[in-house]
């Protein structure tokens, strides 16, 4: 049986990128390894942030990108304005306006629902 262990993001400056997934997003770290290599974790999600160049540039929203992480919520009003509070700017919908689109400074995609409003 398959299930996925973790997600690996390569990104320009994990170090960098690591405080917008601490700071905005609230991501607890849990290690840097040779202070370049940050792992991360959501909930139960862990989360590798490693050095890299990703192959596909920016896209201009989450419907064009490389690939889109979706995070729940129980309270979607009250998330995203928490999120707004510490910096977060979102960048559209992903087709209805319950699901809220954001990328991170190295341009990865993600959407912010509450599972049981969808």
């Amino acid at each position: 049986m398959l299930r996925f262990g973790h997600i690996e993001l390569f990104v320009p400056d994990p170090l960098r990128s690591a405080t917008f997934y601490r700071e905005v997003l609230g991501f607890a770290m849990t290690t840097i390894l040779r202070n370049e290599i940050v792992w991360m974790k959501c909930g139960e999600v862990e989360l590798l942030l490693r050095p890299g160049t990703p192959t596909t540039g920016k896209s201009p929203d989450y419907q064009h990108g490389a690939a889109g992480y979706v995070l729940y919520t129980d309270d979607l009003d009250r998330t995203a304005a928490a999120l707004k509070q510490r910096g977060l700017q979102f960048g559209g919908t992903d087709g209805s306006p319950r699901c809220l689109t954001f990328a991170d400074p190295d341009g990865n995609w993600f959407q912010l629902v509450n599972p049981d409003e969808q």
